[in-house]
């Protein structure tokens, strides 16, 4: 085979595998996540008066089946009529869904994570105007053989009461895609497996039995927000960390 004809077989490979980073790197991304979606979110100490605070996650996100990786957007809002004050957001996920950045926020320390919860990070809003709101870029990966959840608190700067906690809600998805670059997920869906004799994705939900119930876990959190957020502490390491 000719160097010339050897050369251009392999800059075609190179071309090709190029694509291939692009659409796992594209299917992985924030970009296509349609509406915003307050599903799952619910009140709980009582805000100022005159504030309304909720927050929104993607009605659907993408997970690259090679990597697990995926990306989402999380938003606060104030929709009332005079500003916040000094709040904060959590962006907290469950089971198999890991947070594993937020963009201009700080990791929550693992001795101070919510019950249940595997990682989450502490988001320092400030203070909302009213009608304002503040996105956050969140970087996530996501195991495909078990369910996934995530949480958005919303709470006073120090943490002593919660006004708005949006979850535990899961992302998941009734029609797996083992073949695609990527397996898209729904807001407020659990996950099931794909249909027998097809190739086989990795069971994506955990028997009911197994499962965690949603209700139980978002109730688990919204009585540590009524209560000020004292969250169960695990053991640390050595004395004095967190």
């Amino acid at each position: 085979m000719s160097s010339r004809r050897t050369a251009a077989i392999t800059g075609s490979l190179v071309t090709a595998s190029f694509s291939v980073v692009m659409i796992l790197s594209f299917t992985a991304s924030a970009d296509d996540q349609g509406p915003a979606s307050s599903k799952g979110g619910k009140a709980v100490d009582p805000a100022p008066k005159g504030v309304e605070l909720t927050t929104s996650l993607p009605e659907r996100i993408s997970v690259a089946n090679s990597s697990g990786k995926t990306g989402l957007t999380a938003t606060v809002k104030n929709e009332g009529t005079v500003e916040s004050g000094d709040i904060r957001l959590l962006v907290v996920g469950f089971d198999g869904l890991e947070v594993k950045g937020v963009k201009g926020c700080s990791e929550i320390p693992e001795g101070d994570l919510p019950e249940g919860s595997n990682s989450g990070f502490s988001c320092a809003v400030g203070t909302l105007a009213a009608g304002s709101s503040k996105s956050y870029a969140v970087e996530a990966t996501y195991d495909l053989g078990r369910q996934g959840k995530i949480c958005l608190p919303v709470q006073t700067a120090d943490g002593s009461r919660t006004f708005w906690q949006q979850g535990p809600v899961p992302f998941g998805t009734a029609n797996p895609s083992p073949n695609a670059p990527a397996t898209p997920l729904l807001l407020g869906t659990d996950n099931q497996p794909v249909a027998p004799g097809g190739d086989e994705l990795p069971r994506t939900g955990a028997p009911l039995r197994e499962a965690l119930p949603l209700g139980a876990a978002g109730a688990a959190l919204l009585a540590a927000g009524a209560a000020g957020i004292r969250w169960t502490r695990r053991p640390r390491t050595a004395p004095g960390d967190g």
